[in-house]
């Protein structure tokens, strides 16, 4: 019996990309199918989030995300440009197109199946310190690519139905925060909610319990 799990995630986070190579390899190598659910991230959902925080909160924060990266021997900076925009004025309350057009395609891949690949190739580009300016050229053509979609159509299918994926993106929240939790990444198996990277173990653990199984 194949098992199944919801996975809500954003872009802008780097403990996303960082637990996207587990999870992948996980779908390859066992029969577990992961239903990607894209949600925006909390600098466009509720950006009075970070207007409120205690300043050591960030030094801690850009501390861990770079130890965390080194410890799990993955390439890591923080993007080129950021997914997410900020103003000196207006701070994160501004229009946002590069990280709803992200997270759209994100909602585009799931749909043709190929999500959790997609999240994987396209992190990658994001975080990995490799690609300046993921957002031009046909960087994010050649991640889809590699996860086995055709960029072209699936970004036409994006711009011409915008509010239609804003649409699933909305949803994907509301049962985010249904399912127990708003932080990203977030695994929910068996109704139960996993928020967090470091939480990939004990999820594996509960499916092992559930009878997760290799594939032939």
């Amino acid at each position: 019996m194949t098992l199944s799990y919801d996975l809500y995630w954003s872009f802008r986070s780097p403990y996303s990309y960082m637990v996207a190579g587990r999870l992948a390899a996980l779908e390859r190598d066992y029969d577990i199918a992961c239903n990607v659910r894209p949600v925006y991230p909390l600098a466009v959902r509720t950006p009075e989030f970070f207007e409120q925080q205690d300043p050591l909160w960030v030094r801690y924060f850009m501390t861990d995300v770079f130890r965390e990266a080194a410890f799990r021997g993955l390439p890591f900076r923080w993007p080129r440009p950021d997914p997410v925009q900020r103003s000196p004025d207006e701070g994160y309350r501004m229009k946002q197109p590069w990280i709803h057009r992200l997270t759209h395609l994100g909602v585009a891949a799931a749909e043709r199946g190929r999500g959790l690949a997609f999240l994987d190739e396209a992190s990658q580009v994001i975080w990995g310190g490799a690609v300046d300016d993921w957002h031009e050229g046909d960087h994010l053509a050649q991640a889809a690519a590699r996860a086995g979609l055709d960029f072209a159509e699936m970004a036409r299918a994006v711009d011409a139905e915008p509010a239609r994926f804003a649409a699933i993106v909305e949803e994907n929240q509301v049962a985010q925060r249904a399912a127990g939790h708003w932080g990203v990444p977030m695994m929910v198996f068996g109704g139960e909610a996993f928020f967090g990277q470091d939480r990939f173990d004990q999820l594996r653990w509960r499916m092992e319990q559930a009878g997760l199984a290799k594939r032939d």
